[in-house]
C-alpha cells in the first residue's frame, strides 16, 4: 500500500507529467497559494527531474487578498500590475508551461462587498487579456490542480473531527485524480482515451441543438449549437504538438454552444463558489441566448455581479456533458470547489467560447468568432446543472431526435 509521501508525489509527477506535460529544455510556471507551498516544492523538484530548464514559482496569499479587497481605497482594486500581466506574456512568449494550485477556502471574501470584488476581479480580466489568448487558443500547455487547506476542509467535512477534516480532504482528491492506481500515469491514458471516444461519437453526430430536461430541479432549455462545433475532451494540444490535459481531474466532454441559440431555464444542482463567496440554489433564464433572469437563495448580489461582469456575460460559453456516475460524483461529496464539482455533474459555463471547440476557430479574429456563434467575454465560470434524472436529447439537421443522457448518464 502507497505511503501519503508517495501519492504526494505521485500527484506532483502527474501534474507535472501528464497535466502540463513538461518537455525537457522548457520552462514552467506554478501559479499558487502559500497554502500549497510543500505540494508546491514536490513539482518543483519533479520538474526538474524531468528536464526543465527553469521552474517560475508565483505566490499569493488569500490573507493579503482579503486585506486588499476589505481595506484598500477603490483606486488601488481598479488597477493590476502591468509588469506582472506582462511578466505571464513573455513566459508564455517563451513556450513556457503554465501550472495552476489552487488550495482555496471557499468563504474566504464573506462579508466583502461584492462591488469592490467585481471591480478587483474585473481589473485583472482586463490586465491579463494579452496572456489569456495564450491560453484560451492552447499555445502553451496548462492545467489546474488543487491541494487541501483547512478552510476548504472544514467545509467539506464538517462531521469529521476536526484534526481529521484535511486527512480526509486529501483522500478524497486522491481518489478523483486517480491516484490511487497501480500506475496513474497508464490510468490517465486510458481514461482520457474514453473520454476522447465520446467526443468523437459526437462529432460523428454532428447535433443542431440539445435539449435538456430534469423533473427534480425544473431545469427545461434548448441549446443550439454553432456549425462546425467540435467536441472535445481530456487531452489537447498546444501549438507545438504537445499533449496536455488542462484540468485534473476531469470527466467532461465539453463544446462551445450558438451565442444566441439558448432558450429555458437551467437550475443549479451544487453549490458555486466564486471570488471567495458560495452561490446556491439558482436559476438562470435564457432568451435567444441572452440571461433575462436570475435568482439565487443565497448569494443573490455574488450572482448579479457574476452576470454584470460585462456584456458577454449574459450569455453562454461552454457546455460540458458529465455522467452523472463517476468517481467525483459517486463520492457524493460537494466539494465546493468547481474544479471538482463541474466533474461530477452536467455543466454550463457563463462568459468566454473557446475557439477551438469550432472548425478554424483559432485563425479567426474575435470580430469572425463573434459571428460564427461564439462568445466573447471577460470571464469565464462553470455552474452545475446535472442531476441523477436529467435527460438530454440531441437534435439532428432533419428534426430527427435521439437520446444522449438518461438517467442522468451517457446513453451511448
Amino acid at each position: 500500500m502507497k505511503s501519503f509521501q508517495q501519492r504526494v508525489e505521485q500527484y506532483a509527477a502527474l501534474a507535472v507529467e501528464v497535466g502540463v506535460n513538461v518537455q525537457p529544455g522548457q520552462k514552467l510556471c506554478v501559479i499558487a497559494p502559500v497554502a500549497a507551498a510543500e505540494f508546491v516544492r514536490e513539482i518543483v523538484k519533479h520538474a526538474y527531474r524531468i528536464g526543465s530548464q527553469y521552474v517560475h514559482v508565483d505566490w499569493s496569499d488569500e490573507a493579503v487578498t482579503r486585506a486588499r479587497l476589505e481595506l484598500s481605497p477603490e483606486e488601488g482594486l481598479s488597477g493590476y500590475p502591468s509588469w506582472l500581466a506582462e511578466g505571464r506574456v513573455r513566459l508564455a512568449e517563451e513556450g513556457a508551461a503554465f501550472l495552476w494550485v489552487i488550495a482555496e477556502d471557499p468563504d474566504l471574501l464573506n462579508g466583502i462587498d461584492s462591488k469592490r470584488i467585481g471591480m478587483a476581479t474585473k481589473a485583472q480580466q482586463n490586465a491579463l487579456q494579452p496572456f489569456r489568448k495564450f491560453t484560451l487558443n492552447n499555445e502553451v500547455s496548462w492545467s489546474i490542480v488543487a491541494v487541501p487547506t483547512q478552510p476548504w476542509a472544514d467545509k467539506v467535512f464538517p462531521g469529521h473531527a476536526a484534526g481529521e477534516r484535511v486527512d480526509a480532504l486529501w483522500e478524497a482528491i486522491f481518489a478523483a485524480v486517480r491516484v490511487d492506481a497501480e500506475d496513474p500515469v497508464a490510468t490517465w491514458r486510458e481514461h482520457a482515451a474514453n473520454l476522447r471516444a465520446k467526443a468523437a461519437r459526437l462529432n460523428e453526430r454532428n447535433y443542431k441543438r440539445l435539449q435538456y430536461r430534469s423533473a427534480s430541479t425544473g431545469t427545461d432549455v434548448t441549446i443550439g449549437l454553432p456549425e462546425g462545433h467540435i467536441w472535445v475532451s481530456a487531452g489537447t494540444q498546444n501549438k507545438e504538438g504537445t499533449t496536455f490535459i488542462p484540468n485534473m481531474p476531469t470527466e467532461e466532454v465539453f463544446t462551445s454552444p450558438l451565442r444566441t441559440s439558448i432558450n429555458g431555464k437551467v437550475v443549479s444542482s451544487k453549490p458555486l463558489s466564486y471570488n471567495g463567496n458560495l452561490i446556491d440554489r439558482f436559476a438562470i433564464t435564457f432568451v435567444d441566448g441572452r440571461i433575462t433572469a436570475y435568482e439565487a437563495e443565497l448569494g443573490q448580489e455574488a450572482l448579479r455581479e457574476l452576470v454584470e461582469t460585462d456584456e458577454g456575460s449574459h450569455y453562454l460559453g461552454e457546455i460540458a456533458l458529465v455522467p452523472f456516475r463517476s468517481p467525483i460524483s459517486d463520492t457524493n461529496i460537494t466539494f465546493f470547489n468547481t474544479l471538482f464539482d463541474e466533474n461530477a455533474a452536467c455543466h454550463l459555463a457563463i462568459g468566454f467560447a473557446f475557439p477551438f471547440c469550432l472548425e478554424g476557430g483559432l485563425t479567426m479574429s474575435k470580430e469572425e468568432q463573434l459571428e460564427r456563434g461564439l462568445n466573447q467575454s471577460l470571464t469565464h465560470v462553470d455552474f452545475m446543472i446535472g442531476t441523477a434524472d436529467l435527460e438530454i436529447d440531441g437534435v439532428r439537421e432533419d428534426g430527427s431526435q435521439e437520446p444522449v443522457f438518461r438517467g442522468g448518464n451517457w446513453a451511448f
